[in-house]
């Protein structure tokens, strides 16, 4: 994964990378051999997957912009592609959550959540494409979650981003398939994160109930799937939503 077929160093950009999947995604894509260059809105904690990136032999830059600032972004995108000269691999996994039920829901946090779910890997897509398609070879991996898939209560903005990313990611396997450049959804069930960590004890109890594994996943099951994904050997996969879910959302 890490080499192109010329020998060159592939580079893969990472939204949303100090910490939880984004974070894992990262570590994973540099054990391959890939330079990643680590985004987020804070190079504070970018520094730190920096560090634990090179003290283990790989390769790693920092990029700072916010998912939400939709100009900030894309010209933080541009300068990633013009300071490496290439972009081979981009992992869209900033995201927020503003859960409420749809009566109480501000249009507000609607959009928010639709900006930085949605639109940031709409604007990180677009501007990766176009340096893919000069090399013919790109994997575009974007990260979902199962409410995409089957929607969640409490969560309309949030499934309504998510299943946005899904069908944004269809056209693009569709638009870019020709140009050697593969486009999928990594849709996680219930990992353990900072945002699952707060959810109330009986809850958890019965979302496990409902899984086919018996336990919640780690950010390490989402970057194994991203890892393959984006690897050589996923050039005839594209188009696909892959929940990683532990059968949670099996029909």
């Amino acid at each position: 994964m890490g080499k192109g077929t010329g020998g060159e160093t592939r580079v893969a950009l990472v939204t949303g990378a100090s910490r939880g999947i984004g974070r894992a995604v990262a570590i994973r894509l540099a054990h391959e051999g890939c330079h990643v260059v680590l985004m987020s809105r804070s190079a504070g904690p970018l520094s730190e997957v920096k560090s634990l990136i090179e003290e283990s032999g790989g390769s790693a830059s920092v990029a700072v912009a916010d998912a939400g600032d939709a100009a900030g972004l894309a010209r933080a995108v541009d300068g990633v592609i013009a300071a490496q000269g290439r972009l081979d691999i981009v992992v869209n996994n900033a995201g927020i959550t503003k859960d409420g039920l749809v009566l109480r829901m501000s249009d507000e946090d609607f959009m928010q959540v639709i900006q930085v779910n949605l639109m940031s890997a709409f604007i990180v897509c677009r501007a990766a494409a176009r340096a893919m398609m000069r090399n013919r070879f790109g994997r575009i991996v974007n990260i979902g979650s199962t409410s995409g898939v089957v929607g969640n209560a409490g969560q309309a903005n949030y499934a309504a981003a998510k299943a946005g990313l899904i069908g944004l990611t269809k056209s693009l396997a569709r638009e870019l398939g020709g140009k050697g450049i593969t486009a999928n959804v990594i849709a996680p069930g219930f990992i353990e994160t900072d945002m699952t960590a707060g959810l109330p004890e009986e809850v958890k109890q019965r979302i496990l109930e409902g899984m086919a594994v018996k336990r919640f996943g780690v950010v390490e099951d989402i970057a194994e799937a991203v890892a393959y994904v984006a690897s050589d050997a996923a050039g005839y996969l594209t188009g696909q939503v892959i929940c990683v879910d532990g059968g949670l959302t099996m029909t």
